[in-house]
């Protein structure tokens, strides 16, 4: 996974400046609290045709801007001029590779209190940096079930992309990765399944797509949602539901999905295999489906895809 930043400007302050003059103080609240909200987008590049194609790009804003009125706070930008700044900085950069978009809205007071009466509205930055695969999509991942557990919604609302309950995601993460795994599945406090520790999980049973509920304690996902319309488009019978652990010692087929991820097939699940441990048919399908959509070359979904000339 490529991170290495080729990317010369930010958005920081209200202006976009040289990336590395886009800091904050130790002593700023989001450092210290976790107090701020995130977001990733992805742009995929077409060499051939100059372009840039953004997936969902005004449904990540918006997204993002939810997230924001969940924990209590605004944003002195609205979603088309977060769009819009967005496109400048795309033009500024003019980048010639696949990549990731964070926006970041945090509490930038030095107020020494997680107390969020000092940051009614919080201050908000982008950055861009190429990126290629977050995890690998070509092989079928090993994962595990985390001993740590999801975080419920009334403890830190996994709907919103807070950035300080990502430790819930460090943690199971890193625990996955020492054990010998890509990555980790959560179950939530109650003991049925949620998500990946930064993507959402679809399981696949006799034919049947299938995806934790909403409110099962994961990420309304963009890409989770636009899975799920690609699949009922093409054919594929879908389930939004709970899901037991031992569900996943059973299913035929599980692939993780998320901007990050992108679409991820798994191979093994707690060592045990998934189905005959290749790729399986639906999720062949749904992920060569996503690809083609996301590079802008499926008509019927070119409405997600904003183009910019780079």
């Amino acid at each position: 996974m490529n991170t290495s930043s080729s990317s010369s400007y930010a958005f920081f302050n209200n202006s976009f400046v040289d990336i590395h003059e886009a800091k904050v103080s130790i002593m700023t609240n989001a450092l210290q609290y976790g107090t701020g909200i995130f977001g990733g987008i992805r742009g995929y590049y077409n060499a051939e045709k100059k372009y840039l194609s953004i997936f969902r790009l005004e449904d990540h804003f918006k997204r993002f801007l939810s997230s924001l009125h969940i924990v209590g706070v605004g944003l002195s930008y609205s979603q088309d001029e977060l769009v819009a700044i967005l496109k400048k900085l795309v033009a500024k950069n003019k980048p010639k590779t696949d990549t990731y978009f964070r926006p970041f809205a945090y509490a930038g007071s030095t107020n020494i209190s997680p107390n969020l009466m000092a940051d009614q509205v919080f201050q908000f930055a982008l950055y861009m940096i190429p990126l290629g695969d977050y995890l690998p999509v070509n092989v079928g991942l090993k994962v595990g079930i985390s001993s740590w557990r999801r975080i419920a919604d009334n403890a830190i609302p996994s709907r919103a992309k807070i950035s300080g309950g990502y430790i819930n995601s460090a943690l199971a993460r890193t625990e996955a990765e020492k054990h010998g795994y890509n990555e980790a599945i959560f179950l939530t406090q109650e003991g049925t399944v949620a998500e990946g520790s930064a993507e959402n999980l679809f399981i696949v049973r006799d034919g049947v797509l299938i995806t934790s509920a909403k409110t099962d304690d994961v990420l309304e996902g963009i890409t989770r949602k636009s899975i799920l319309k690609i699949a009922r488009d093409l054919g594929v019978p879908t389930e939004e539901r709970t899901i037991d652990r031992s569900e996943l010692y059973v299913c035929d087929e599980a692939f993780f999905s998320g901007t990050g991820v992108q679409v991820a097939w798994i191979g093994e699940i707690d060592n045990r295999m998934v189905g005959d441990g290749k790729r399986g048919v639906i999720s062949a399908q749904v992920q060569d489906m996503f690809f083609k959509t996301v590079r802008g070359e499926v008509e019927k979904y070119s409405n997600w895809c904003t183009k910019l000339s780079v």
